[in-house]
Order: C-alpha cells, then sequence, then structure tokens
C-alpha cells in the first residue's frame, strides 16, 4: 500500500466525500434512464474541472497542478466507487499522457491547458476489432505533401463521442505512431455505441483526413504506444480498485443486516471466510495497483511489467468480487432497482479496456522472459 503524502491525503478524502456527496449512484443512474448521448453529465464534469482534477498530471505550465499518476488514481478510485460517469480517466489520464510523452512543445500548448481546465475533451484510439490488439493495427497515415492522410477504423473509443481531439494509433512509415485529430476534421465519423455499462463508446471512422505535418506526436520513441498504453492501463485499474472496495462494503453492509433462518448473515462462518478472501484479495489488488502508479511517476525501468500485473490481477478480483456481490445478495441482486448489476456490468467494460486478464498475463510472463 502507497504511503500518501498530506496533499494526496487531502486529495483523495475530497474525492471520496464529493463523490458520496454530489455524484452518488442514483447520479450514475439518472444518466443511464435518460439515455444521454455522452454517457456522462457535463455539470458533473465541469465541477471535477473546477477542482482541479482534469489537470492532476499536467504541468503547472500547461494549467496543471503536475501531482503525478497516483495521485490521479486516487481520485479515479474515489469516482468509481459512486459510478460517477465522466471523461477523466479517458481524457485527463490516456489522452493527456500521449501528448505529454510525445508531444512537442507547441502542441502540449495548443491542447494541455484545454484539458486542464475541462473545455477540452480528448480520446485514445487505439483498438480496431473486438479484442485490444496494439499490434495488428491497420490504420495507415501516408506522407501527403506537408501533411498526412490518415484512414482508420477504430472501435470502441471511450468517450469517443464527447471527444473534441482523437489521438490515434496508425501505421506510417517509421511504424505506429499517434496522431492528433481534431474531431471536427473532414473525413472523421463518430458513431455512438451503447454497451452494458451504459457509459460513452464510440466507434471512429477516418476516411482520407488531411493532417498538417505536425499532427503527429514525434517524441517518446518507438515505443511510444506501449507507453501511452501502460499508463491507461494503470487508471483503469485504479478505477477496477474502486469498484471492487464498494462492491466489497456494500456486499458487507448486507450481510450484517439480512437475516436467514433466522440468524444473520454474516454470523455464518462459510460467508465470514469468504468475506475474509474478498478482503485479502483486495488488498493485493491494492497494493499492485498502487506500485504500478507509484513506478510511473518514478519514471522506473520496470513500469510494463508493474502494469501487466497490475492489470491482470485488477480483472482477476474484481472479476471475482463483482460475481461474489451479485452472489452473496441473492436475488435482489439481479434486479435492476439493486445498484449490484451497475457494478457488475461497468466490470466487465473494465476487464476488457486495454487487454483483459490472459492478456497480462501473457505479457507478463513475456517481459520476464517465461
Amino acid at each position: 500500500m502507497a504511503v500518501l503524502n498530506e496533499e494526496q491525503t487531502m486529495l483523495r478524502d475530497m474525492a471520496r466525500d464529493w463523490a458520496r456527496k454530489e455524484s452518488p449512484v442514483k447520479a450514475y443512474r439518472k444518466v443511464r434512464d435518460t439515455g444521454a448521448a455522452i454517457g456522462f453529465d457535463p455539470q458533473a464534469f465541469a465541477k471535477m474541472a473546477e477542482m482541479g482534477w482534469t489537470g492532476v498530471i499536467i504541468p503547472e505550465a500547461y494549467g496543471g497542478s503536475d501531482f503525478g499518476y497516483l495521485s490521479l488514481g486516487l481520485v479515479l478510485e474515489e469516482c468509481a466507487r459512486t459510478l460517477t460517469a465522466s471523461p477523466l480517466n479517458a481524457s485527463s489520464l490516456a489522452a493527456t499522457s500521449a501528448l505529454l510523452l510525445g508531444g512537442s512543445d507547441e502542441q502540449k500548448s495548443a491542447w494541455l491547458p484545454g484539458i486542464a481546465s475541462g473545455e477540452t475533451i480528448a480520446a485514445l484510439a487505439v483498438d480496431e476489432g473486438p479484442r485490444h490488439a496494439p499490434d495488428l493495427i491497420k490504420a495507415r497515415a501516408e506522407a501527403s505533401g506537408d501533411g498526412w492522410t490518415l484512414s482508420a477504423e477504430k472501435c470502441f473509443v471511450a468517450e469517443g463521442d464527447a471527444a473534441n481531439l482523437l489521438v490515434v494509433a496508425a501505421q506510417y512509415e517509421g511504424g505506429v505512431g499517434l496522431f492528433l485529430v481534431p474531431a471536427e476534421a473532414s473525413g472523421v465519423t463518430v458513431s455512438t455505441r451503447k454497451l452494458i455499462d451504459f457509459r460513452s463508446h464510440a466507434a471512429i471512422t477516418l476516411d482520407q483526413v488531411s493532417l498538417p505535418a505536425h499532427a503527429r506526436l514525434e517524441a517518446g520513441g518507438d515505443d511510444l504506444l506501449d507507453q501511452v498504453l501502460d499508463r491507461a492501463r494503470a487508471g483503469v485499474a485504479a478505477e477496477m480498485l474502486g469498484l471492487a472496495v464498494q462492491a466489497f462494503e456494500d456486499t458487507l453492509a448486507y450481510l450484517k443486516t439480512r437475516s436467514q433462518f433466522g440468524e444473520i448473515l454474516s454470523r455464518f462462518q462459510a460467508l465470514q471466510h469468504r468475506m475474509a478472501n474478498l478482503f485479502t484479495e483486495i488488498e493485493l489488488m491494492r497494493s499492485v495497483v498502487e506500485g504500478a502508479l507509484e513506478a510511473i511517476d518514478a519514471e522506473r525501468d520496470d513500469v510494463p511489467v508493474r502494469v501487466a500485473l497490475a492489470k491482470a490481477r485488477a480483472c482477476q478480483t474484481l472479476h471475482l468480487v463483482s460475481r461474489e456481490l451479485i452472489q452473496l445478495h441473492g436475488g435482489i441482486g439481479m434486479t435492476d432497482e439493486h445498484d449490484a448489476g451497475f457494478y457488475l456490468k461497468r466490470a466487465r467494460i473494465l476487464e476488457a479496456q486495454y487487454g483483459n486478464g490472459a492478456f497480462h498475463r501473457e505479457r507478463f510472463a513475456r517481459l520476464n522472459d517465461y
């Protein structure tokens, strides 16, 4: 478990209080019921921006606070506990990481202040099929005059239908690069996709989109995409941690109040053992997730290994906890009136995002020469 400094503790507590009071699960239910096209409440996101959360990893020179990835992970964890729907992870972590790692001073100056203020929403567009496969990207950027011509079909782009800026992974003569594409550019078609978590996802088609020469992120080295994805994966793992913690606490509270056979359920030893096992698994999950975020902040060489471990463990643990959430709530847990189903559905989406457990177990083994 990470040792938090005073600022991080204050940030975590502020996020926890705001999420519980201003963005409870019923707010998420309201977004679901209204069928909002963008999948989140813009007013709630504006408040998050006012509190500075959209600029946590952005340097002060561009309007952020430069508190680091662990700090943003704490905010994502607390927001996930109440299922707060927002583009905070997709825009202020995943897409922002691409600009921080690969952007020039001009590119950072053009986009980061808007992201930090919440006025600009950015989305990372990588996957092109039902499975996460960054090594199989077919999108192509061709050099054309003084710029680029980009064609691509991207699937399951988180917050893609609300984005002003798309960070698109595509092949070019030098390998795989990341390209900055304004969402309103000619040739860009965005189609909303509703998944089981009722959040914002999009399929994006780029048909011969003309881009200037400076659209490509040129810094960061040949493994820029991998570096960006590792940061995005760590952010998703932080969200998954929040889901797991809240699912556990909701289940424990239910067992302490529900009676069966004349006894409170929490008094049955078999259920005590199951809850103790869940608690242990969540604590292990917290250690590896926070360890990955700390490794990113410290710019350690083992970031890929730590992130692969964190995402693999997060998938395994959240899958278990969300199943037990439904199982131990019994019939009420399977109804739409209860919130348990929301956690289960969101869990399954996050398990698949940027690589499922099997993907990261294999990656962890490969990175360690197994």
